[in-house]
């Protein structure tokens, strides 16, 4: 094996030693800087990418997004998955969402959802005493019975679909979506506006005050359909010329000034000292959109632009950059302090690290670490790979290298691609030919990966 890429083995036993000792300090050190308790805020933007940030150069104005990142750590290696569901099974349950057969979007009418079988983050912070609310997108089952009541959470409202009418709240193809606790239920307003307002009043008049909280804050924005009143429009009108772009960038500033709020009545109700904020996307931008019978025919003209990614490559649904590689800031006021930190971290490493922050024992089969070493002092590194597994392809990064895998349903040989993101992180240059060495061991290290999944997933693979 070449030097450039050591046995994982040796490294993840050094790095598990070393951070054994250290976070029993570190959790000790954080219970006695909040002599309140921890509470945990995670807001999950819906596609927005990796440009649609002002902090990372966007002409989109996101104030209240960037504060947070000038004030926070900027994570600039979090990696999510290439869609949305997914992405909400890694952060619910410490592993790849492929250990459980969710490889994309659930859609439809189906029930897929996770299974009893497992203990979900906000079920094992409820061993702590925690009170779990979500405002705003479970879309993991689309059934009430198997809404975030049934794994752990409270408190629940909003929409169980993804891809819902920003004011009807009804999903594309006609279904109610939206509910509160165990009981779908009808309300005027945008989505936006309606899932800040609820989250507020939770945080303000409904949450048990005795007990520390944890949050799950998912918006529906900025992914389509785009609806958004002019006055969050107009501020773009003569900076950005394609209308679309507009559309999706005054659903960015509307989420920002949500935001905004929440984060306020945090610092209101004093609970900003010991309340951890994480923002993340779901998944990296989509490109465009042109729906033909959805919404019975309501959005036609589709968008021709929406997102961007810019430098990283391609978009939602794929395993490159622009699609995993995705905003994200971690704020803990007087406890983090601002930078910039690149650690490679994944959305699986959220519940493993919230658990360790509290002392709750993490699940056995939680694949993800905790990172919060790495978060609080960007000297001490990540080593985890990182396996990523969506329904057109999968991914390993193993730093600084990264493999992706495009199979064939047909049975024809896959495709593999290797990069090394630190030096390329636009993935412009296929290794795959020049490190025979190192491409040979990733693609071990990538089948070890995959014969872990789930094997009744049943995906359209191309």
């Amino acid at each position: 094996m070449s030097i450039r890429l050591l046995p994982f083995a040796l490294l993840s036993c050094a790095f598990l030693l070393f951070t054994s000792c250290k976070n029993k300090s570190d959790q000790k050190e954080i219970i006695e800087k909040t002599d309140k308790g921890l509470n945990i805020l995670v807001i999950i933007a819906d596609d927005a990418g990796w440009n649609d940030v002002g902090y990372n150069g966007s002409e989109i104005h996101t104030p209240n997004i960037d504060s947070l990142a000038n004030k926070g750590v900027k994570l600039n290696r979090f990696y999510a998955n290439p869609t949305c569901s997914p992405s909400r099974v890694s952060l619910l349950t410490g592993m790849p969402s492929s250990r459980i057969g969710i490889v994309a979007p659930i859609s439809g009418k189906s029930n897929k959802t996770l299974p009893d079988s497992i203990t979900t983050l906000p079920q094992a912070l409820k061993r702590k005493n925690y009170q779990n609310a979500l405002f705003g997108k479970w879309h993991l089952g689309l059934d009430i019975s198997n809404g975030p009541n049934a794994f752990g959470f409270d408190y629940s409202y909003g929409f169980l679909h993804g891809q819902i009418d920003q004011y009807t709240h009804r999903y594309k193809n006609g279904d109610a979506s939206w509910y509160r606790n165990d009981k779908m239920i009808e309300e005027e307003g945008h989505t936006t506006d309606l899932v800040t307002k609820e989250a507020i009043e939770w945080l303000t008049k409904k949450r048990d005050t005795a007990k520390n909280f944890y949050i799950q804050l998912a918006y529906s924005a900025p992914h389509f359909p785009l609806q958004e009143e002019e006055k969050w429009k107009q501020p773009y009108y003569k900076t950005i010329k394609d209308s679309s772009r507009v559309d999706f960038a005054a659903a960015m500033t509307h989420m920002d000034d949500a935001i905004g709020k929440v984060l306020e009545t945090l610092k209101v109700q004093h609970l900003e000292e010991n309340t951890l904020v994480l923002f993340i996307s779901d998944n990296g931008a989509m490109e465009n959109w042109y729906p033909t019978f959805q919404y019975d025919g309501k959005f036609n003209k589709g968008n021709d632009v929406l997102g961007s990614n810019f430098p990283l490559r391609d978009w939602k649904t794929s395993n490159y950059e622009g699609a995993i590689r995705v905003p994200a800031i971690a704020c803990f006021k007087g406890k983090l302090q601002p930078e910039e930190n690149s650690n490679y971290i994944a959305i699986s490493d959220v519940m493993p690290t919230v658990l360790s922050m509290i002392g709750e024992d993490i699940p056995q089969y939680v694949e993800g670490k905790n990172v919060w070493p790495s978060i609080e002092n960007s000297e001490v590194e990540t080593i985890h790979d990182i396996y990523v597994r969506g329904h057109i392809q999968e991914s390993l990064i193993h730093k600084p290298w990264k493999m992706i895998r495009n199979r064939h349903k047909d049975g024809s040989p896959a495709i593999y691609q290797l990069y090394n993101i630190e030096t390329d992180p636009e993935e412009k240059h296929n290794l795959i030919d020049e490190e025979n060495e190192i491409a040979e061991t990733m693609k071990e290290l990538l089948q070890n990966q995959f014969k872990k999944d789930d094997k009744t997933v049943n995906v359209e693979l191309k």
